[in-house]
């Protein structure tokens, strides 16, 4: 993994530096590992990877958010609807709806949220 350095005073990723989003996070057994490259008032930007198994439970949130799968695949549950994903697929998660997200195997995903 390259080691970025983390800007605390924007909480996000340098600026102006090249990265990989899937070299820029990695996997921890039996855990999700978050890393935000971007937040600002309009939203974030955050990458994560999920060990086999992992879930973030069933939750709403009050803005449209975009999964990108960038490794692995994954279950992203919408309003009790299932929807698999793997690398290279999106999915806009619509705001005040409840979703979930679980690691069907090890994976990585980019969300984006975007406040209204």
């Amino acid at each position: 993994m390259t080691d970025y350095t983390f800007n605390k005073e924007n909480k996000g990723f340098p600026k102006a530096q090249k990265f990989n989003f899937n070299d820029s996070i990695a996997y921890a057994d039996g855990s999700v590992v978050s890393k935000i490259l971007l937040r600002n008032d309009k939203g974030n930007v955050t990458l994560f990877a999920f060990d086999k198994g992992e879930m973030l439970s069933e939750h709403t949130a009050p803005f449209d958010a975009i999964v990108q799968v960038l490794d692995g695949s994954a279950e992203i549950v919408i309003d009790n609807v299932s929807h698999l994903l793997v690398a290279g697929e999106s999915i806009i998660m619509p705001a005040n709806i409840p979703h979930a997200v679980l690691a069907v195997e090890k994976f990585k995903m980019m969300l984006i949220m975007v406040k209204g």
